[in-house]
C-alpha cells in the first residue's frame, strides 16, 4: 500500500508530520505539500509559470505550488510509483458545509479522485488544536476499513475530527454537508503608503446545522465523515431545464 499525503498548511505543519507517523504502520507514504500556507486555494492549478520542487530534510517533496498542484504534479509526472490513495490533511481547523468549495484541504482530495485514486480530506475541528494524533488515530482506522471494504469509485470522504481527545468522541457518523450564513464583510485597512487594502472577514455560523449534518456531528463530540464527489451536476434538473429551454423562443438565425 501507497499512500500519497498532501496538505494546505504546508509542509511543516503539525498535522501533516503526526498523519505521516500514523500512516506509516500501515502503508508507504510520500508527501508531496506547499512550501508555505495555502489555505483556500481550492482547486487552482497554476498555469502561467512552472512548478519548483525541493526534496526537503524530512524526505517531504515541497512545492511552491497549491494542493492541487502537488497531487497533480505527483500522479502526474514527479513520483516514479503511482500511490493507491491519497490523504489530504491533517488540516487546522474545520471543513465543515461549504467549507468544502473554498478548502485547499478538499481540493487534494479531489484531485486524487479526479485523476483515478480512492481520496480523504481530513480536518481537526477546534480553535487552537491540539489532538492532532487522534485524528490521526481515526484516519487509520477508516483507511483499514477502506482497503477491506471499498467504496463507490468516485467517493470522496470528507473527515472532520473534533479538536478532543480520544475517550471523549462518542461515535463516527456518516453526514451530509451543512451550510453557513454568508461569511461577514470584507475589512477595509490602509497600507503604509495610505492606499486602501481588503481582508476577507471571518466565514459565517453555521445556519443549515441540524441533525445529520457535519455540523451537528461535530457538535455532539462526534467524528463528521461526509461522501463527496466530483461531478457537480445537478442530475434531477436536466429534464426540468429542457422543458425550461423550450420556453426561450429564438429564430432560426440566432443561432447561425
Amino acid at each position: 500500500m501507497h499512500i500519497l499525503i498532501t496538505n494546505d498548511d504546508g509542509y511543516l505543519a503539525p498535522g501533516i508530520r503526526i498523519l505521516v507517523e500514523r500512516l506509516s504502520t500501515i502503508a508507504e507514504i510520500t508527501v508531496v505539500a506547499p512550501d508555505r500556507n495555502k489555505s483556500g486555494a481550492s482547486n487552482s492549478l497554476t498555469l502561467r509559470r512552472p512548478l519548483r520542487v525541493r526534496e526537503t530534510e524530512l524526505g517531504y517533496f515541497s512545492v511552491d505550488g497549491t494542493p492541487t498542484d502537488c497531487v497533480h504534479l505527483a500522479i502526474s509526472g514527479l513520483l516514479e510509483q503511482k500511490p493507491d490513495m491519497v490523504v489530504s490533511g491533517i488540516n487546522s481547523g474545520a471543513n465543515l458545509g461549504d467549507d468544502v468549495l473554498y478548502s485547499g484541504t478538499v481540493a487534494g482530495a479531489m484531485e486524487g479522485r479526479f485523476l483515478g485514486l480512492p481520496a480523504l480530506a481530513v480536518s481537526l475541528v477546534g480553535k487552537s488544536c491540539r489532538y492532532y494524533d487522534v485524528a490521526a488515530e481515526i484516519t487509520g482506522q477508516i483507511i483499514q476499513n477502506l482497503i477491506v471494504n471499498p467504496l463507490p469509485e468516485d467517493t470522496i470522504l470528507n473527515i472532520n475530527v473534533p479538536d478532543l481527545t480520544l475517550d471523549k468522541i462518542s461515535e463516527i457518523q456518516a453526514t451530509r454537508l451543512g451550510f453557513r450564513h454568508k461569511a461577514e464583510s470584507m475589512v477595509k485597512q490602509s497600507d503604509p503608503y495610505g492606499l486602501p487594502i481588503y481582508w476577507v472577514g471571518p466565514p459565517g455560523s453555521a445556519q443549515d446545522a441540524g441533525p445529520g449534518t457535519d455540523f451537528f456531528a461535530v457538535e455532539q463530540n462526534q467524528v463528521s465523515v461526509t461522501p463527496l464527489q466530483v461531478d457537480l451536476t445537478r442530475h434531477s434538473s436536466i429534464k426540468p431545464l429542457g422543458q425550461w429551454l423550450k420556453g426561450i423562443k429564438q429564430s432560426e438565425e440566432s443561432f447561425s
